[in-house]
């Protein structure tokens, strides 16, 4: 089974894919002007501001709801992963697929902004790409196409959220637990599915509200501590960069045979990680309630750099400049090492162990500790973001079948599907713990890369919408205005949410961009 899933994998995860998304961040950083430049003092206006309503959340709880799946596994044991099996390099590369896909982000998040709708069971906002995949062509010849599209997206993203991604982080999760208190990983998968039974029952209030006070005190007590132990070594800080430059680009002999696999485990791992392009941030920008779409496409896109240009760079200098690494010439922990930093025992495994020992070389003993914790409270909230993306593409895909009552049993359709979902995510928690890493990782890469495929393909194709929408946001912002979105004005069609949309204030505000 383990061969077959590597092989799935492997073709899933060709280089096609590692130059689709470089490509595309290319093509919309300079279709976009460099949006993720010009305007960063506007995105960091932007996610202190916005209000809340009855049926969306705010810019920043869709900020933190965004980061709680975007922040997780993929930010300690995701970085040491690339960093074993890719040398140093990786790091580089995890840095640009960042840089160009905050662009990436934008398209899609603002996308999302512009094609959401309202439940009509819970009244709360949702959107994602099967939502501007199947409104965006609408009246259009080609709408049954892009509808069948969403359709597929759709159920994909309940597969891979559902079931495929969890497991991951509760594979982590269990892994940190064991090696700093020698809890059994069956113990942990028992704690993990009676907190999320709890939040995940709450729905997309309760999600928001959790995830907007753990995600970013726990981010910041991550990057805090990580820096403290960088300083402490600094004196290895250009022998850092020295390394990650030199093994990006071959010019160091140890790392030279890897290049091309610096540059595979730094995208796919940065890709894993801040999920630009992935088709995940959509969801989460579409619950905000915001007056443009462009606001939370610019939140969204700041996003991206939190992840990887702050929390994998932490933990990558961590790792390195404590000298807590070691590189393999193959992808499995049992091909020959190439190089090593000397800190790691030898038993050491691939994955959360490389921060562990790190933070341990300043804090002996609590820096296990330290990890186990925020790969808890991060996986948790990651996995609570998986949840709410399949229940929006399971709402998508049953739509107003939803309602139907369901003979023999209590409740509709929609209500026993979602306690199904619900019951399978719990338990792919519970399968990922007690699974070896490998097994996990493996299919956490195929959910990633399957809607990363289908959804940076569907966007290169529609993303038209969100640069009007750019350039319509910055005119009311040049302007003084605060930027009101008319989707009619800008001969935006399948808009349907924004046609009768009536702002909660029109009052101009000041920007600083």
């Amino acid at each position: 089974m383990s061969e077959f899933l590597a092989t799935i994998n492997g073709y899933i995860w060709s280089n096609g894919l590692i130059y689709l998304c470089l490509a595309a961040g290319v093509y919309f950083s300079v279709r976009s002007r460099f949006v993720q430049v010009r305007q960063i003092p506007e995105m960091i206006r932007l996610m202190m501001s916005g209000e809340k309503s009855p049926s969306g959340v705010s810019s920043f709880q869709a900020l933190t709801m965004s980061l709680s799946g975007r922040v997780g596994t993929g930010n300690i044991a995701g970085v040491a992963t690339a960093i074993a099996f890719g040398g140093p390099g990786a790091l580089f590369w995890m840095w640009a697929v960042a840089f160009l896909g905050a662009s990436t982000s934008f398209v899609e998040c603002t996308l999302g902004q512009i094609y959401k709708t309202r439940d009509h069971l819970t009244g709360e906002y949702r959107g994602g790409p099967a939502y501007y995949f199947s409104k965006a062509m609408a009246h259009t010849r080609v709408a049954a196409p892009f509808k069948i599209y969403g359709i597929v997206f759709a159920a994909v993203t309940v597969l891979a959220c559902g079931l495929l991604l969890p497991s991951v982080q509760s594979n982590s999760m269990a892994s940190a637990m064991h090696q700093a208190w020698g809890v059994q990983q069956w113990v942990v998968a028992v704690g993990t599915v009676i907190v999320l039974a709890f939040v995940i029952i709450g729905g997309v209030k309760r999600i928001a509200a959790f995830a907007s006070v753990v995600v970013p005190f726990m981010a910041i007590v991550y990057i805090v501590l990580a820096l403290i132990i960088v300083l402490a070594n600094a004196g290895q800080i250009p022998e850092v960069f020295r390394l990650i430059f030199a093994s990006a680009f071959g010019a160091d002999s140890a790392f030279g045979a890897i290049i091309g696999s610096a540059v595979m485990w730094g995208v796919k791992r940065g890709v894993y990680s801040n999920e630009a392009g992935q088709g995940t941030g959509p969801h989460s920008a579409a619950a905000a309630e915001v007056s443009h779409p462009a606001k939370q496409g610019l939140v969204q896109a700041f996003a991206v750099y939190v992840d990887t240009l702050f929390i994998c760079t932490a933990t990558g200098f961590l790792i390195l400049s404590t000298g807590a690494y070691r590189v393999f010439d193959g992808e499995s922990a049992s091909s020959p090492v190439l190089a090593e930093g000397g800190a790691l025992p030898s038993d050491a495994a691939v994955g959360p162990a490389f921060a562990q020992v790190g933070f341990d070389t300043l804090w002996s003993g609590a820096g296990a500790t330290f990890v186990a914790v925020s790969l808890a409270f991060f996986c948790l909230t990651t996995i609570i973001a998986y949840y709410y993306m399949a229940e929006t593409n399971l709402r998508f895909l049953l739509g107003k079948y939803s309602t139907i009552p369901v003979p023999l049993i209590r409740g509709t359709l929609g209500s026993n599907l979602t306690l199904l979902l619900q019951t399978a995510i719990l338990v792919s928690c519970v399968v990922g713990a007690v699974s070896t890493a490998t097994e996990a990782w493996t299919l956490g890469d195929i959910g990633v890369g399957l809607m990363a495929w289908l959804n940076i393909i569907g966007i290169i194709i529609l993303q038209q919408p969100a640069y009007k929408a750019l350039r319509d946001y910055e005119r009311q912002q040049r302007a003084g205005k605060d930027p009101v979105f008319d989707p009619l004005a800008l001969n935006i069609t399948g808009a349907t949410f924004w046609e009768s949309y009536k702002p909660t204030t029109k009052d101009p505000v000041k920007t600083t961009a």
